[in-house]
């Protein structure tokens, strides 16, 4: 009877520690994940203006990464510079799917966005491809939860415009429609597939 306890005991402190295990393991990825949350967000502080037509020294406002910050493979960089008056950020880099990875994108904070407001506004043209605008709002708290919407570039400038009702939550635990208000960053984006980016954007804005 004294073994049959003692050997019961010892598989309960077993499953214990077992369990304990798993819960320090998925407590500790919740910790990483909130830790780069918050690194990414300090890395886009800077100038919050609702218009920005890239003048005035846009790379304190707009940062970029890619998503090495993940252990992805794709490469970038990005370019701020004019032609004539035209002052425009340009994206450029090869977007691999290798190692879960996938994206390359320059995001900068913004606040104070109205709630009557019902789009974006881009003025770009680049190589014929499909790119992303990434928003995240104070709903989205882990690094990899989004809202996004696609856009076509040609190779001459175009107006585009997209209604914040287009864009599509990266996961179920976010809220279906995305309160304008609450909208703290916004990121251009060359994403999802394997591909070279070749992206310009003069003008960001919401209407």
């Amino acid at each position: 009877m004294q073994k049959e306890f003692i050997f019961s005991t010892f598989c309960s402190q077993k499953n214990f520690m077992e369990l304990f295990l798993v819960g320090m393991n998925l407590l500790g990825r919740f910790i990483v994940g909130l830790v780069l949350a918050a690194t990414l967000c300090g890395l886009c502080l800077g100038d919050q203006m609702i218009i920005d037509k890239f003048k005035d020294a846009p790379e304190k406002r707009w940062v970029y990464f890619a998503d090495t910050v993940m252990g992805g493979q794709s490469t970038g960089t990005v370019d701020f510079n004019s032609s004539g008056q035209i002052s425009y950020a340009r994206l450029t880099g090869n977007v691999t799917t290798k190692n879960n990875g996938g994206f390359i994108q320059i995001r900068k904070t913004i606040s104070g966005i109205s709630k009557d407001i019902s789009g974006i506004k881009l003025k770009a043209k680049g190589n014929n491809q499909v790119y992303h605008v990434f928003i995240r709002t104070s709903g989205t708290i882990l690094p990899w939860q989004y809202y996004k919407a696609e856009f076509l570039v040609k190779k001459s400038w175009k107006n585009v415009k997209i209604p914040i009702a287009e864009f599509q939550r990266s996961s179920g635990f976010l809220a279906r429609i995305i309160r304008p208000e609450t909208i703290k960053s916004i990121g251009l984006v060359a994403f999802g597939r394997d591909f070279s980016a070749d992206l310009y954007v003069s003008e960001v804005s919401f209407y």
